[in-house]
Formats: C-alpha cells, structure tokens, sequence
C-alpha cells in the first residue's frame, strides 16, 4: 500500500516534498506482520466470540423489578401524597441517596459489604474468609456475598447452590460495570426486603416508623440493616422479640466497629419495637390517578397539589357533607387560573360510607344552570343580545316543552344582565332556541368539553341544555370557568408541574371572545351572595367573585363555580349515588361552601402580618359610644333588589347588619328573629319601594331604602 504524505494541494498544482526531507521517505519502511496458522486463528475468533458473548451476558440481567417500582406522588413542595402497589400489590419505592440518612448508608455499607466502594462487585476476600468458615463448621455458615451480589439475587432469584453462586459473581461484575457504585446502592436499597409486601427502604420506614429514611435514630437504622438478612423471622409486627434481638446483635456490632458510642447502642436497645401501619394519604383519587398514569422510570411525580391546602378543604368538605345528611358527599377542584394548575381537588368528603370511593371530581352530573354564562357569552359574542337587551319573561311553549322558572313565575321584561344575575330558566332557553343547541354543544366540545346526553336515542341535543339537561363532570366545568377568567381562552387542566409550566406557552382552545368573557364575569359579580353574607362590595378586603349557582332536577345535584382574581374553584354537594335530596339547591347547599373555599385561599395567599400587641393603646381603650351606631349590611341603601316571590312561601331577603341587640322592622313593622339565631327573614308582600330601620339596644338606628322588583 502507498501512503501519500500529508500536506495541503491547490487546486491545479501538485504538492512536493522539500528537498531536505526526502530522504526520510528513501528510507526502509517497518512493517510488522503476525503470521497464524488455521488453528491458531479459529482459537482466536472463537476468544474473540466469547469474550462478546461474556460482555452480553454481564449486561443482561434485566432491570424490570427496579424499573417497575411503586409510583411515588409528592405535592409540588415534594409533601408525600400517595403511592400505588406495583402489579404483583408490592410496596417496592424506589431510593433515592439524596434523600436516606448517609449516616445509615455509612453503617450499612460497613455491616454488609466493608470493602463495597472498592472491589469489583465481588469481594475475593470475603469469599477466601466465607471458605474458610464453611470449612472450619462442615457446613455453609457464611456465604461472602457483597451487596452487588445480593442486587444480582434479588433480580433473578436461584436456588442456593455453587452453581448459581458463581452465575451471581459473574452478574455482580455485570452490574457494577452498568450500574456504578451509587447505582447498585440505590437498586439495592430498592429491592432489599424488609417483611411481608415490603420492599426497600423507603417503603420499610414509611411503613414501621411513618416517617421518610431522610432522618433515622440509631434503634431504626439497627432495625433496617437487620430485618433483610431475615425478613419474614424478624418481622416487627409480627415476631417483635426476634426483631428486637436481632436489632441488638447489630447495635452491638456497630459499637465494638466504633460505629455507634456504647451508650448510644445501650439507649437504643431500649426502644420498643414499631408497629406496622399504612402508608399516608392525601388526595386519596386524585393522587393514585396520577400515579397510576405515570409513566417512565423517576421513583417520584411532582403534582400540582398543595398538600396544606387539600388538607384543610378535605376537612371543610366533610364538615360541610355532614351537615347536609349521612348520604351526602362534598367535592371541591381548585386551580389557578393562569397556569390551570389544580392546587386540590377533593374527590369525596370521606372514603367510607355507600359510594364515597367514587371520585365525585369524575362523576357525570347535571349541572343545572350552571352552564347559562356560557349560553349568554356566545350570545354577547355574535350578537344576539347585549347585557341591556330586553328580553320577555313570559310563558311560551316550544314543540311541547313549557320551559318555567324556578319560583315557577314569571316576571315579564328584563334585561339579560337580570336574567342571567337571577338565573331566570325562560330567557335561557329563548336564547338556546336562538343560538341552536347543537351549535352550542360544539363549541363546549371544541374547547375540549363533553357533555353526555341521558339517554343514548337522542340523536341531538335539546332545548333543556340551556337548563343543565346534559351530564358534565366538575373538571370540565373547572376548564369552562377558568377559560371565563382567562380572556375566553380554554386549555386542559394541569395535575403536574411538568405540565403547569407548559400550559402558558399552550395556546389553547378559543371558547369564547374576550370582551364577551368580561361582561359575562361583570354580570356575575353582581349576583346575590349567600344568606348571611354581606355584598362584597361592603366588606373591606373582600374578594370581587364572579359565581353561578346550579341545581338539577330532582334537587339531585347542587353545584357552584367561581372566579376570583386569581383562583377558579367548583364546589358540588349531593349523593354519590345520584338520590334526590328534596329542597337543597346550588344557592343553599353549594354556594356557602364556595365562599368558604375563598375565604381560605385569601388567608392562604396573603402575608402574615406583624405581631400586635394583645391589649390596646390606654387612649384606644375605650371609645365613645356616642360615636359610633348600628350599621346595615344589607341590603345596602338604594339597592335594588329582584324577589323570586312575594308573602311568606317566597324565599325572601336575610337581613345582616353590625351592632348588639338589633331589631328590624320594615316599614315600621317589627320583624322576627331568624331560624336558629341567625338573621332575620324579611319577606316583601310585593313589588315597590321599602324602608328598613335597625335599631341596636341602646336605641341607635340605621336606615337603608330599597326598591324590591
């Protein structure tokens, strides 16, 4: 073969060698040939094909049981959620080094494998001293597996023989070439048993000390090194004694190595053995759905949840649920509107009782008319009608169906700003007729919303869609009202961080045009709030919430929405199994629950304050009284307010207002206090204008005028 020399060559011209190093190419060439007979050379192919198949072979031995680990949800400030079993109901977490005690690493490596950090994955030392022993007892006393070569057992298992034990060095050599040390730790401290359907060090801590191995005492790290030498023998909750011996026996060993002080070990063998318990739970559905979609091999998922905060509306969930009846269930999805991150979502108010396990967040349910903001923004939106558009309140009959509202009268022209504000059934549907229900339905699909017909034979959907005649689940009303909240804009709901920091670069689905989305949440604002509490335009750091109550027929579900300034909250109460509950309404069942949920995001997003002191100033001890008086809440002076009936059976106005001892009397006649305790009931015989008066106990009044329509 000719080599040319290096060198660079122009186009068009050959390149030479100087003159004065030519001779070096006159020179004799080296050349080095390695002559093989046919023998010799099938020895050498066949080394070369073993060594292949050896390197294979090492590298091999599968991973599944590491890789199939239990799903791991943490909230997005990595507080434990919930885990799932793997396939065969193993608790098998995976570890994580950054995250168990280095100390109990430190004691383990040195109780298990001294010479860990520097042999190849077998320790030909510990197998010469094994030997040995064996030998000395006649029998096998000592086996001088390194961890390595435990991992290797532990993802193949063999029967014990001399046999299988060198297969488990070769694949100790194989994993320390694939895993590194750090990595053969890990999946040691993932697959190491620990009793039981326990596997692994995270699941055994969580399970006997209910806390993570971030943080072990010297008694529970004893107990961890020696419970996978025999798991099933020393199971705690199940043979406590030989637990607790076989703890000593390694605290005893950590003291003569100088690993532990010998008071240390004395204190520690003192510690009762644990109890088995279950592992913690939060968002009980919500967190194993996630788990469940989990996909790849990270042992944890980050969520969107706020564990403090799903706590707290778990309980308020279940307090709310109890006072509505022992069959009744509460259901709660929060997000942040931007981000649509769900910071909780409360699935049942508790996991007993008949149909509590069902996720209520899921369910289908009849929204009632809490899908009206929508019908009125598409109707804003092309022009159908404008918030000050007369409609007529009246009755009408479209092909047989009478549609009537809810305090089954009618209250002849409105405007739509009224008719959506008082959620008036006839003007709904007179808008639905208009804007056609098939159309409507499309564009609730285009933003990625299923609605789902009662029954399979209607081909197309029907009037009394305007009226919640169609199934929705919560979590697409969540990403209804969100969209309200965000320009008319809708995007999916977002369970974890990977996808909440996606979602604002997602342009999402047009619902609806901006400007409609703002009249629509302006109308709503105005609504009346619950029975008890004060417009919040009377109450001094109050939230602004725009929210729309539903209640479907058969008083089966209860539902309320809302949108504030920086969260959109879903609140439903009824019977998970879909019963009636006669008289509970969105305004009466759902709605209060909904201001509640507010009230505890306001606390939760704003700052602590300063300490103050616990008694006042000396000159704010006291205040004049003369100064000071009764004050209305409402209905505040000048309102206008629009009754659903009139005399004793309508529902009527509650009456709140600040001051001790009150008495109101409307028109100069004394009204009764309210059921309870609570406020009065003030119950207009009609339409026209009113005066109220309050009077406290040291005879100061306030007056408030109002128009009742």
């Amino acid at each position: 073969m000719t080599v040319s020399p290096p060198g660079r060559q122009s186009p068009g011209r050959s390149w030479r060698w100087p003159r004065r190093w030519r001779h070096l190419w006159r020179r004799p060439q080296l050349r080095f040939e390695l002559r093989l007979d046919r023998r010799q050379a099938a020895g050498l192919a066949a080394g070369l094909v073993l060594l292949d198949v050896l390197g294979a072979f090492l590298l091999s031995l599968p991973l599944d049981k590491v890789q199939h680990a239990s799903p791991v949800v943490v909230d997005r400030q990595g507080v434990w959620l919930r885990a799932v079993p793997t396939d065969g109901g193993r608790w098998r977490l995976r570890a994580d080094l950054e995250r168990t005690d280095r100390q109990f690493i430190r004691r383990l490596v040195a109780m298990e494998d001294s010479r860990f950090w520097w042999h190849p994955g077998v320790d030909p030392m510990a197998i010469l001293r094994a030997a040995a022993t064996d030998l000395s007892a006649g029998r096998i006393r000592s086996g001088g597996s390194t961890l390595t070569m435990q991992l290797a057992r532990r993802l193949d298992p063999n029967p014990r023989s001399l046999r299988f034990k060198l297969l488990e060095a070769i694949r100790a050599i194989g994993l320390q070439w694939r895993l590194g040390k750090s990595g053969v730790l890990a999946d040691y401290l993932t697959l190491a048993p620990y009793g039981g359907n326990l596997e692994g060090v995270r699941a055994a801590s969580l399970a006997y000390f209910g806390h993570e191995p971030m943080h072990l005492t010297d008694a529970e790290q004893a107990l961890l090194i020696a419970l996978p030498q025999s798991p099933e023998a020393r199971r705690p909750d199940r043979h406590p004694e030989a637990a607790r011996l076989a703890r000593n026996r390694v605290l005893e060993r950590l003291a003569d190595r100088g690993l532990i002080t010998p008071t240390a070990a004395r204190e520690a063998a003192q510690v009762p053995m644990p109890r088995r318990s279950g592992f913690p739970v939060r968002a009980w559905a919500v967190s194993g759905e996630i788990a469940r979609n989990a996909t790849g091999d990270r042992p944890t998922v980050v969520s969107t949840l706020d564990a403090n905060l799903q706590a707290r509306l778990e309980a308020l969930a279940a307090q709310t649920a109890a006072g509505q009846g022992s069959h009744t269930a509460a259901a709660v999805v929060v997000l942040e509107t931007r981000t649509r991150s769900v910071r909780a979502a409360v699935s049942a108010s508790a996991r007993a009782g008949g149909g509590a396990w069902i996720d209520s967040t899921r369910a289908l349910r009849s929204p009632g008319s809490s899908l009206k903001p929508f019908l009125y923004a598409f109707a804003f939106e092309q022009g159908l009608v404008a918030p000050e558009t007369r409609l007529v309140d009246q009755k009408v009959a479209y092909e047989g169906y009478e549609p009537e509202n809810f305090d089954r009268s009618f209250h002849g022209e409105v405007t739509a700003r009224e008719a959506l504000a008082n959620s008036l059934n006839v003007p709904a549907v007179a808008l639905m007729a208009r804007l056609g229900p098939a159309a409507f339905e499309h564009r609730l699909q285009g933003a990625g919303v299923s609605v789902v017909r009662p029954r399979d034979g209607l081909a197309d959907p029907g009037l009394a869609l305007a009226l919640g005649g169609e199934g929705i689940t919560l979590r697409d009303l969540a990403v209804l009202y969100a969209a309200l909240g965000d320009g008319g804009v809708a995007k999916p709901l977002s369970w974890t961080e990977a996808n909440a920091a996606l979602s604002p670069l997602s342009p999402g689905a047009r619902l609806v045009s901006a400007s409609a989305a703002r009249q629509v949440l302006d109308i709503l604002r105005d609504a009346p709030p619950p029975p008890g509490r004060a417009p919040p335009v009377l109450s001094a750091g109050a939230p602004r919430l725009a929210f729309k109550t539903g209640t479907s027929y058969g008083f089966r579900d209860a539902v309320a929405a809302g949108v504030g300034d920086r969260w959109t909250v879903l609140v439903w109460t009824g019977r998970p199994d879909g019963g009636a509950r006669p008289g509970l309404t969105g305004r009466d069942a759902a709605l209060p629950l909904l201001f509640q949920v507010f009230d505890l995001l306001s606390g939760e997003t704003s700052q602590a304050g300063a300490q103050t002191p616990q008694t006042a100033p000396a000159a704010l001890r006291q205040v004049d009284p003369t100064l000071s008086g009764p004050q209305v809440l409402f209905p505040p002076d000048g309102a206008a307010l629009l009754a659903d009936g009139f005399g004793t059976q309508a529902r009527g106005f509650a009456l709140t207002a600040r001051g001790e001892g009150l008495r109101w009397y409307a028109d100069g006649r004394a009204l009764g206090p309210g059921i309870a305790g609570g406020p009065p009931v003030w119950h207009p015989a009609g339409p026209g204008f009113y005066r109220l008066v309050v009077i406290d106990s040291r005879g100061r009044q306030a007056t408030s005028r109002v128009r009742v329509k």
